[in-house]
């Protein structure tokens, strides 16, 4: 008498296999999202890079960043650039949320010429870290602020 076996897998063991494929692509993905948030991070820090660089192009130009600016849209300002608006625009929306922006002059009022500036836009990976450049040269984790007609990086 010949028995004969069929050859082929159980049940249980196309379970475990489709169970452990879950479990590590499931891993692979959180580890994706992490490096995707990492990335939107490096071109907002790399669009701010750009954004100082315009600024210095600017300045060499006219003499100065353009006129005061408490806000990323105002008419005459270093930010209304076509330059450096497609950077703070592309910043903010990798980030998801505004970009802060400043510009003023320590010695004079308002509508005049800015000799200073700042701009910060928050990170992907934390929304509460916000990451900041200015005219000083500073690029760092911070905020944009105005204080004393002087914008800076805080």
């Amino acid at each position: 008498m010949h028995t004969h076996k069929v050859k082929g897998f159980t049940l249980i063991e196309l379970l475990v296999v489709i169970a452990i494929i879950g479990i590590l692509s499931s891993v692979v993905l959180a580890s994706l999202n992490t490096a995707r948030a990492k990335g939107a991070d490096a071109a907002i820090k790399s669009n701010l890079a750009n954004v100082r660089a315009q600024a210095e192009i600017i300045y060499d130009t006219n003499g100065n960043y353009g006129t005061d600016s408490a806000d990323c849209v105002t008419a005459g300002s270093l930010f209304t650039d076509t330059n450096v608006s497609a950077a703070v625009t592309q910043s903010s929306t990798i980030a998801g949320f505004p970009a802060v922006c400043f510009a003023d002059d320590a010695t004079l009022g308002a509508g005049t010429a800015a000799s200073s500036w700042s701009i910060s836009v928050p990170l992907k990976t934390n929304a509460a870290t916000s990451w900041c450049v200015d005219s000083s040269g500073a690029s760092a984790s911070g905020t944009a602020v105005l204080v004393g007609n002087v914008a800076f990086c805080q």
